[in-house]
């Protein structure tokens, strides 16, 4: 995986998929099943984060002429 700042607050990265599969994963794993010490605010970032992620992928899977 490689990082790299596309402008202030914007990073730009890199990865493998399997490593991008991971950590969505990962998030997905948090977001469902969550301990009680994590901050609502937190949670309601990360599902919404994963809600773009879903859009986006969505929009990758759909043919070309279809968007």
């Amino acid at each position: 995986m490689e990082l790299e700042w596309a402008r202030p607050g914007v990073l730009r990265a890199t990865a493998h998929a399997y490593e991008f599969a991971a950590l969505v994963a990962a998030a997905r794993h948090l977001a469902e099943s969550a301990p009680p010490d994590i901050p609502a605010e937190a949670l309601a970032d990360l599902r919404r984060v994963l809600d773009d992620f879903d859009t986006q992928r969505a929009r990758l899977q759909s043919p070309p002429n279809a968007r």
